[in-house]
Formats: structure tokens, sequence, C-alpha cells
């Protein structure tokens, strides 16, 4: 078999588009100017900027472009969300927060953190398809509760949260309303204008921008306390320079993204149907993780019994596709994906997961490889497998017939 590149792990990041990298050359040779400087060359990084924020605005729906805030990617928006808005609420006494069990580590982490600190965090565990359904967030809403943040589009397994729902309560309830729309943004329709959330957090290189540039919305009457304390840039609330170059991309992809999300959408649906299909019908005791239904439409994520996602991963490497166990942020820790076991998976299928996450260069012909690469080498390695030879003796199972 012909060996190529499949490039299957579209969550954990995307190449910069052509438009991006074009829109943010000029910023890195001839535009290099300071926004916070007078002369021209400053005050044209400054329309660049501004330009940006609208940009980042218009494709959200923001009321007005004030309302967007740069950061260093999805995981400083996270925290600037989370420990902000805990923050705010304690001025009023209020000390209670709420959120997922399956959240991003940048979320969780900031709870955990927050703990430390004398709050008190609510964790409502997801249903065997990765669900937080509205009624879990309204009867978990107390007197003190001080903010609400359950995530748009899970990374690992892409489960779609009730976002309207979950903001319309929070609004009725008086509780800030924080989304992590990492995996949504560029991907799904979102329109601020007619939704309760607050604050949303989104990160550029998820949709062919450059790493290290994202954003926070914050609904305008929301005074969130500075992240970075140094200099007036965000409006005082994240000091240091601009990374203008990388905002100037971000406004170009996320432009561009918005412009067919229905219809790359679609073809991303058909693609991952047939993937999820295909290794299900060809590997026997495989399983997908998460529900079909309010699922990302690029995102298959399937557990293997007897085997172990890294070594899985690295014969899928050896064959030319990229592919992940999990979240990407997490891929150096041995401990199984929290996200797996919170839906119900046992230790040991948590551990022989594989994410393949599809993107706008995906296609056909690469959905046909890795159907044709992942059976032989899931049968691979069973045979070189203590784990699955323990599984065949314990229950009956005939190793050389699947």
């Amino acid at each position: 078999m012909e060996k190529r590149f499949v490039y299957a792990d579209n969550a954990a990041t995307t190449n910069v588009s052509e438009t991006a990298f074009n829109a943010m050359l000029p910023f890195l040779k001839e535009q290099y100017g300071n926004p916070s400087s007078i002369y021209s060359l400053g005050m044209d990084a400054a329309k660049a900027v501004l330009n940006a924020r609208r940009q980042v605005a218009e494709v959200l729906g923001a009321a007005r472009p004030s309302e967007i805030f740069f950061t260093s990617g999805g995981s400083e928006a996270d925290n600037m969300a989370v420990i902000g808005g805990a923050e705010l609420g304690a001025k009023s006494g209020n000390r209670h927060i709420i959120t997922s069990n399956i959240e991003h580590h940048a979320v969780l982490h900031s709870c955990e953190y927050l703990e430390g600190k004398g709050f008190e965090v609510t964790y409502l565990p997801a249903d065997e398809n990765g669900l937080i359904s509205a009624e879990q967030v309204s009867n978990a809403i107390r007197e003190d509760t001080a903010l609400v943040t359950i995530m748009a589009v899970n990374n690992e397994i892409g489960s779609i949260q009730p976002i309207s729902e979950i903001g319309s309560i929070c609004r009725e309830r008086g509780v800030l309303f924080h989304t992590d729309a990492v995996q949504a943004v560029g991907h799904m329709e979102i329109d601020l204008q007619k939704s309760c959330i607050d604050m949303l957090s989104l990160s550029g290189h998820k949709f062919h921008s450059p790493k290290g540039v994202g954003a926070l919305y914050v609904r305008s009457w929301i005074d969130l306390p500075s992240l970075i304390h140094g200099g007036a840039q965000e409006r005082g609330k994240r000091a240091g320079t601009e990374n203008v170059a990388g905002i100037v991309a971000m406004g170009a992809a996320i432009t561009e993204a918005a412009a067919d999300i229905s219809a790359r959408s679609e073809r991303l649906a058909k693609m991952r149907d047939r993937l999820t299909d295909g290794i299900l019908a060809s590997i026997p005791h495989s399983r997908l993780n998460g529900g079909i239904k309010c699922r990302a439409a690029g995102n298959v994520n399937v557990s293997f019994r007897g085997i172990e996602g890294e070594s899985l991963l690295l014969a899928l490497d050896i064959a030319g596709i990229a592919a992940s166990s999990g979240s990407a942020c997490t891929s150096g820790s041995i401990d199984p994906s929290h996200v797996l076991t919170a839906i119900g998976l046992p230790e040991e299928l948590a551990k022989g997961s594989l994410r393949l996450t599809l993107g706008d260069n995906n296609t056909d012909d690469d959905i046909d490889y890795i159907l044709k690469v992942l059976p032989d080498t899931v049968k691979k390695l069973r045979r070189m497998s203590p784990m699955w030879q323990r599984i065949c003796r314990e229950e009956g199972i005939d190793d050389y017939t699947i």
C-alpha cells in the first residue's frame, strides 16, 4: 500500500490558511509598528488591530467591537473569564461556580484554583453522550452562584451542548454565563445578539489562524478585573504589546471561516459518518465514544478493546496518519481521558481511544486511506498485547477470527 500523509487532528490545531498568512505578513516585515505609538507606523498598526476587532465582533454578532478582548489563546481567555467572573461575583458575596466534569482543563484547573481561594464549585456530570442539560444547570443554581461556565463543543468527543437554553436560564436567574467556544467558533453559527452568552472564549489556531492568538468576548456591562497589569492595552484588562500580526491573521481567518460554515459542516459530517461507520463495521470490539447526534461535524472518537492509545498513535504515524488519543493539551499524561471516564468508560477502554478530527483540507481519499490502514493496525497491535490475550482467554474470543 502506498504511504501517504493524512492529517486528522484538526481539533488540536489547523494549518495557517493562505488568507490568514497573506494578511499577517506585512505586519511582520514592513508594518511592524507598536499600536501604542502615535507616529504613522504605530497608528497603522492600531488601525489594523481595530479592524480585526471589528471582524471578530461581526462574525460573533457582538454589539460592538469593544466587547472583544484579544488574548494569547483559548486557555488565557478561559482563565480571564472564569477567574475574573468569580472575583466579580465575590464582590457581592457570591462565591459559587457551576461547571461540568468534561470541560477543558483551562476551565477545570481555573476552578480548582478558585476552590483553593474559598470558592465552592459544582461539577455537573455529563451523560453517556457527553451532554449537560439546561435542567441540570437550573437545579444547581443557588442564591450565591456567581458564574456558570459550560463549553459549547467538547474538544475530545465533539458533544454540542444546549448553550442557548443554558444561557437563557442563567439570564433569568441573574447569573453570569461563560462558554468555552474554542471548538465551535469558525465551525458553527454563533450569534451573540440572539443568545444569552455573557462571555465567550475562542482560539485562532482552531480555524486556520496562527497559534498564540485568541479572544474573549465580554458583554459591555461586565467589568472584569484586569488579567495582566502593566499597561493600558485591551482597555487596561490585559497589559502587553499586542500581537499585531497574529491578531490581523485571526481577523482574516475568522471572516473566511464564517463565509461558508453550513456547506463545510455538511461536507465534514458526511465524511465523519462514513469514517465512523467504516471503523465500527471493520474492527470488532470497537465503540463510538459520545453520541452521534449533537456532535461536531468533524469529530470521530472511538475506543478499541485490548490496545493502548499511545501504541496506536505511533503505529498510525508510521503509516502517515496524524491523530490523537484525546486532548492535545494533555498528550503527555499517562492517565486516561477525564472526558471518557466521565461519560462512563472503564479505564481500559478510555486508554484505548483514538480521536480523529477532520478539517477543511481532508478529502474522501483520506477517509479511504484511514479505513485501509486502521483495521490492520489494530489487529497487529492486539496480537502483541497481553491485555488483549487476557480478554480473549477470559471471554472465549478466538483471536484469529478477527
